[in-house]
């Protein structure tokens, strides 16, 4: 199947036609654009018209309260699923259903390194030493960065000593540094190590592309012990499963007890979110550590090499690829990965920021898609509405959402004038909006509670006190949400906007 042009491009400067290079380019300045405007508007209508902006917040807030209520149903659902499925014998399913197709699946799985240490790798293959499923059928690649020079070298080596026997394939691949057209980063790393396993493995032994399932794990995923037979018993049983990604849930929990206050309250954030998302698989798109099968990904050309958000992209790669037909499949089974831990307290708050800034950069994929869909003349109008607006309309509240929600119910009574304060909304405005977000807090008991619940067992230097604070740090999530989370979309969002474009960050990794 050929690849049409539009697949590969990775910003609005790679089109060569003036005509699709200002369409592209005008689609990278809308989020931006429409969230500063939004800021914006708050601002003036409050100055100019107080009594517009207090009727504004009002039913606003209580749209956000019903909402929270309804996703927080969508978390316990999640929940409930993800607890069910790690109890299952996923391995007894897989062998039973007919045929014994299984026996012919192969898990190739791709594990792009940066500056991870030994003892993080070393963690994530003894994750995959100890899964149920028969290791003769596994082909692990560890990818490394041929820019970290022989510490890259020296711990491929030890790898392979320790783990080149364990597994049907084990390969460790160095990815060249400053190749053309490429941004270094995690997709980069992770299509060369691709492409070598299909030239040095599965092609000279003729393996079958629909009868692997690829596994991108980023560097410091565990996964947990029946996580490949769940994934294979899901690929045999979709409808279409070349056709499709499989998103397992991800905890951020390697390193819980460690982290400080706002990077556990930022995890787990982040993890409910995606939890919460399983529950909309019609919405669903693949974040971070996740499986497709191979042949998906030789259809498409591997991974960009030229995008930040590698993630998202080969999801819009397929999907455009395959006329629409492309789906995330839920497998509500989890993943283990790292909480923002750095050397020092500012430093990991810094990190938190760019790591969220880095993940907001994915607003650059409305670009990438909308222009897609506008190439692409196969897919159903309806389905790319309903596309375009939940990942737009999710951006936009990215950035805004928390400046509105905490800011709007006191901005018309300080800048609104003596008109309008001397009116009785002004004086019931705060009230009122305060009122509404207490109520909407008292979810935070209910995120405590499931926080406590997706804890890893304690250790023994952590005393049983540590579980009420981690209930009271749920209160900073108002900060969290404004620093940490709208913040930098914000920033992000500006970043496409004036086309002061970023490479790809690598969260750094540290064990205490």
């Amino acid at each position: 199947m050929p690849i049409p042009y539009y697949l590969k491009i990775g910003r609005a400067s790679e089109l060569k036609d003036p005509k699709e290079r200002f369409f592209f380019r005008a689609i990278e300045i809308a989020p931006g654009a429409l969230s500063l405007g939004t800021l914006l508007a708050v601002v003036i209508l409050s100055w100019l018209r107080p009594t517009w902006a207090a009727m504004f917040i009002i039913p606003f807030v209580v749209y956000w309260l019903i909402r929270t209520v309804y996703f927080s149903f969508h978390l316990s659902s999640s929940y409930k699923k993800m607890r069910e499925n790690e109890n299952k014998d996923w391995l007894k399913m897989v062998q039973e259903l007919p045929g014994e197709k299984w026996r012919d699946i192969y898990h190739l799985v791709v594990i792009p390194r940066y500056q991870e240490s030994l003892e993080i790798i070393g963690e994530v293959f003894s994750s995959l030493l100890a899964n149920d499923y028969p290791k003769d059928k596994m082909i692990v690649v560890l990818a490394c960065e041929e820019k970290m020079g022989k510490e890259a070298h020296l711990l491929g080596d030890q790898v392979l000593q320790k783990f080149g026997d364990k597994f049907f394939k084990l390969l460790v691949t160095y990815h060249p540094a400053d190749l053309p057209g490429e941004i270094m980063g995690k997709g980069a790393n992770d299509a060369w190590g691709t492409r070598r396993v299909k030239e040095e493995v599965i092609d000279p032994l003729k393996i079958s592309y629909e009868n692997i399932i690829v596994s991108d794990l980023d560097a410091d995923t565990c996964v947990y012990p029946k996580y490949f037979s769940c994934l294979t018993y899901y690929y045999l049983t979709t409808d279409k499963p070349t056709r499709s990604s499989f998103q397992p849930i991800p905890l951020y929990n390697n390193n819980i007890w460690q982290a400080p206050p706002i990077s556990r309250i930022f995890s787990f954030s982040a993890t409910f979110w995606q939890m919460m998302c399983q529950e909309r698989p019609e919405k669903l798109i693949t974040f971070s550590s996740h499986s497709m099968s191979f042949k998906a990904l030789v259809d498409v050309d591997f991974r960009q090499v030229n995008v930040v958000s590698d993630d998202s992209r080969i999801f819009w790669q397929c999907f455009l690829q395959y006329d629409g037909d492309y789906k995330v499949v839920p497998m509500y089974y989890p993943i283990s990965m790292d909480a923002n831990v750095a050397s020092s307290f500012w430093r990991t708050m810094k990190n938190m920021y760019k790591q969220q800034r880095r993940w907001a950069y994915g607003a650059g994929e409305i670009a990438y898609f909308v222009f897609g869909f506008w190439k692409n003349k196969k897919i159903p109008l309806m389905k790319e509405a309903s596309l375009t607006w939940t990942i737009f309309e999710g951006h936009w509240s990215w950035a805004t959402t928390s400046f509105v929600i905490f800011f709007l119910g006191w901005l018309p009574v300080v800048i609104g004038g003596n008109e309008f304060n001397q009116t009785m909304l002004s004086h019931n405005l705060p009230l009122l909006t305060s009122r509404l977000l207490t109520l909407s807090m008292l979810g935070l008991l209910g995120s405590a509670y499931s926080s406590i619940m997706l804890l890893p067992p304690r250790p023994p230097v952590c005393g049983r006190s540590k579980y009420l604070f981690f209930v009271l740090e749920w209160f900073l999530l108002p900060m969290i949400m404004i620093f940490f989370t709208a913040l930098p979309a914000l920033d992000a969002q500006i970043r496409w906007m004036f086309g002061k474009y970023m490479g790809f960050w690598a969260t750094e990794k540290i064990r205490k």
